[in-house]
């Protein structure tokens, strides 16, 4: 999945989420979706005027001074075809994961690692907990300095691969925003041949590698 792609779906995603969130409580404040969706409180005031302007969300004036927001049938529409397309892409991803992260633990396995740290909380590290029930790799924390809280599922969330190291003897990406930077730092504590990366991961790595030799390479 390129770029390009990723962000059209991640736009997706916060206008499906934005859309949900009036259909449930039209009158919440900019300030209470931004904290739900996860997107600073600029963006919200964009996105809201991007879905006025198509005809999906209305404004009514409301008392002190507040303001609540309410879909429109074609903003029903629009949830609907959103939801089936965000879904379908779940399912697409959920599949080539799972299969990725399989080979990737069979992998550690193989080469004697037991215990791994993933390294990102994302949907990519809930699928590799999965997979890794199947098998004899036990997943013993996740590595994620901006997570949220001190728990992931019901791994612990650990700041950095420093304070992991006495814990895994080995590594699985599973980081989906900055994917190379993470597998940077893990193969600087551990070593590449203890840092186990899955396919569906691999093809964005090269991809940014690409694109930063050219950035490179640009007068």
């Amino acid at each position: 999945m390129g770029n390009a792609e990723s962000s059209e779906i991640e736009k997706s995603r916060i206008v499906l989420g934005l859309l949900e969130s009036v259909e449930r409580d039209g009158g919440a404040s900019q300030r209470r979706l931004a904290a739900e969706l996860g997107i600073a409180l600029g963006l919200v005031n964009a996105y809201l005027k991007r879905c006025m302007k198509k005809g999906w969300v209305k404004v009514t004036e409301a008392p002190a001074r507040r303001y609540a927001y309410y879909l429109t049938p074609h903003g029903f529409a629009e949830k609907s075809r959103l939801t089936v397309e965000y879904l379908s892409y779940s399912f697409s991803f959920f599949r080539e994961a799972r299969a990725d992260c399989a080979e990737a633990l069979a992998a550690a396995g193989a080469a004697g690692c037991s215990h791994l740290v993933l390294a990102g909380a994302s949907d990519l590290a809930e699928i590799a907990t999965i997979c890794a029930l199947d098998t004899a790799v036990e997943i013993v924390g996740v590595v994620d300095a901006d997570a949220k809280g001190e728990r992931f599922l019901s791994l612990p969330v650990i700041a950095s691969f420093a304070d992991a190291a006495g814990r895994c003897d080995g590594v699985l990406l599973t980081d989906l925003k900055n994917s190379t930077e993470t597998l940077a730092r893990a193969v600087d504590r551990f070593g590449r041949e203890r840092v186990f990366v899955p396919a569906v991961l691999t093809g964005r790595i090269r991809r940014a590698a690409g694109e930063a030799r050219k950035a490179d390479a640009a007068p």
